[in-house]
């Protein structure tokens, strides 16, 4: 994979993270409340409770349907909001891109300029411990 693709990816993965994170927790919030409405149904028939009671319970359960359905549409609906939001973020992409090169760029100069200065042997402030000059 090249570092562009990698890079959109990353930026992809990021994005859609929230998206999933919210879609997750509408989901279990969705489970929870129908596991909960299975829940009053099987007691209330336990229970052979007296038929207002009953018609209370259908009228909440038929809310319920209707909350279900107004959270699964605004769920279903997150993905093309947040391609809109992505649309109109585009301008600053460039600028990003940029960004990320320039520090891409000093941090390279930073690295190359320590590597070569720990390539350079430093001089001992000691004198030589053996004698340069070859005896005759």
């Amino acid at each position: 994979m090249t570092p562009r693709e990698r890079l959109e990816r990353g930026l992809k993965y990021t994005a859609v993270g929230p998206v999933e994170l919210g879609r997750g927790l509408a989901g279990i919030g969705v489970q929870s409340a129908r596991s909960s409405s299975a829940w009053l149904v099987r007691r209330y028939r336990r229970a052979r409770v007296s038929d207002r009671l009953g018609r209370d319970l259908a009228a909440a359960q038929q809310a319920l349907a209707l909350e279900l359905a107004a959270a699964q549409e605004v769920v279903s609906g997150l993905p093309q909001a947040l391609q809109d939001a992505r649309k109109a973020r585009r301008r600053r992409k460039p600028l990003i891109v940029a960004a990320i090169a320039a520090v891409t760029l000093v941090g390279g100069a930073i690295t190359v300029t320590i590597v070569r200065r720990s390539m350079r042997p430093e001089p001992s402030p000691l004198p030589p411990s053996v004698d340069v000059q070859p005896k005759p």
